[in-house]
């Protein structure tokens, strides 16, 4: 459990930073994510076009949350998220991470409450 709880802490960190390269490098071959926002895409795809769509990202993370007899860690954390057209998302977010048997990525699953989010997106989709 101590190699995905750091896995989940570099996931935070990479995805602050906007690098995609190694937020990729997290995930199982064929890892998906299932986004509100975006759908459900392979990891590749998801991760390019948020970062696209991204200028600035701050996180702060909030808890990481385990269960022992299971494959999944909750991530709690608040996302200011400044997109292309300088307008700030602000929101919290629990992201489920489920792993497969070697530690990767085969799972990612983003929840939070879209409304102002969804606003901003429809405006640089426009």
């Amino acid at each position: 459990m101590e190699n995905r709880i750091k896995i989940a802490h570099q996931y935070i960190e990479f995805l602050e930073k906007g690098d995609s390269d190694k937020i990729i490098s997290l995930f199982a071959e064929k890892g998906t994510v299932e986004s509100p926002l975006y759908g459900k895409m392979k990891a590749s795809e998801f991760y390019k076009a948020l970062l696209s769509d991204t200028t600035h990202s701050v996180l702060e993370l909030k808890g990481v949350f385990e269960e022992k007899v299971s494959n999944s860690i909750a991530l709690y954390f608040n996302y200011k998220w400044t997109l292309k057209n300088d307008e700030v998302a602000d929101f919290d977010v629990v992201d489920i991470i489920e792993f497969d048997q070697s530690d990767e990525i085969r799972f990612l699953k983003i929840i939070y409450d879209t409304v102002k989010s969804r606003e901003i997106m429809n405006r640089i989709r426009n």
